[in-house]
């Protein structure tokens, strides 16, 4: 294949070098050193990932978390225009602004449909195995390349930009990476027997009611501590979803699964541990509450909960 998955990752991990430099040369930064530490090392995990032993690239996020806990990694100064500036140039691009964000997913729909099967000689243009990253990733620089002609900006100022997100977001960049490990450990650790086991001893799953609440509670509640639902689904699928809804109820698997994904993304509305879908958003609109969005979002999140405890208990064998 000619455009691998990896060669993003190569392009993620020197933005974040970049970003590193550009922290540690900033005197407004009043933790510039231990900033610039946490963007190197996380740079370091993406530009040599499958080089480094396990342990040490475990090593690499325990010392990354530990400067985040300790507060290292702070806002600098950005040089941001003032409103006035700003408002002249979105008066001047107009709707031409929304150029750029809709070339991502049009990039990565193109991408994974239309380029599947294309071959430049034997090879495949995109790495068929990684087809919509590898489309998003394609998609994501195209974007870019089309904000700095729009706005007559150099790559250096998108990469100014960049950084300013970066740290506005902080830390909470890191969680999708860490929360994806750490559904693997919950699987590998058998946690979904663990769950099987104390379900079952302390919750009468006799009752089918009992039995659908909790399985919909439970991907709801390990979804707001991982912050992921697809990490919460083999756990709470091992412990209740396959052993008691399917196997003693009945259950469709497929209406157990789509219900269950559901439920797990109401915890999703409820959790800054999906920074992606929850932090990101309220750093993008400069709110002075990060939790703002979440906030919002927990009176649609409960109901919708409760909605989905009904949908399943009525539709599980059909």
């Amino acid at each position: 294949m000619i455009l691998q998955l990896e060669y993003f990752y190569y392009v993620l991990g020197v933005m974040l070098l970049m970003v590193a430099w550009m922290a540690l040369r900033d005197q407004h930064n009043p933790k510039r050193y231990s900033s610039a530490l946490f963007w190197a090392l996380y740079a370091v995990i993406y530009l040599a990932g499958k080089q480094l032993p396990p342990v040490v690239a475990g090593l690499l996020m325990v010392v990354m978390a530990l400067i985040a806990g300790f507060g290292g990694v702070t806002l600098g100064r950005y040089g941001d225009r003032s409103d006035e500036e700003r408002r002249s140039s979105a008066q001047r691009l107009g709707h031409k602004l929304l150029i750029p964000a809709l070339l991502i997913p049009i990039t990565t729909v193109i991408g994974s449909t239309l380029f599947k099967d294309v071959k430049w000689g034997e090879l495949f243009l995109l790495d068929p195995k990684n087809l919509t990253l590898v489309s998003l990733g394609c998609g994501s620089l195209f974007a870019v390349a089309t904000a700095c002609w729009l706005t007559r900006s150099t790559p250096m100022q998108a990469m100014r930009e960049s950084r300013r997100l970066i740290d506005h977001l902080g830390w909470a960049v890191v969680l999708p990476h860490m929360l994806a490990v750490l559904g693997l450990l919950f699987t590998e650790a058998g946690m979904g027997k663990a769950v099987a086991h104390v379900v079952t001893s302390y919750i009468n799953m006799d009752v089918r009611l009992v039995a659908v609440a909790v399985f919909c509670i439970g991907m709801a509640l390990f979804t707001i501590i991982m912050g992921n639902g697809f990490a919460a689904f083999p756990v709470m699928a091992g412990g209740v979803g396959i052993p008691v809804l399917v196997g003693v109820y009945h259950a469709n698997p497929a209406v157990m699964a789509a219900i269950g994904m559901f439920s797990a993304y109401c915890g999703t509305l409820m959790t800054p541990m999906a920074a992606n879908f929850n932090i990101v958003p309220a750093a993008l609109l400069e709110l002075p509450d990060k939790n703002a969005v979440v906030k919002m979002q927990v009176p649609t999140a409960l109901p919708l909960l409760l909605a989905n405890i009904a949908l399943l208990y009525f539709l599980m064998n059909m």
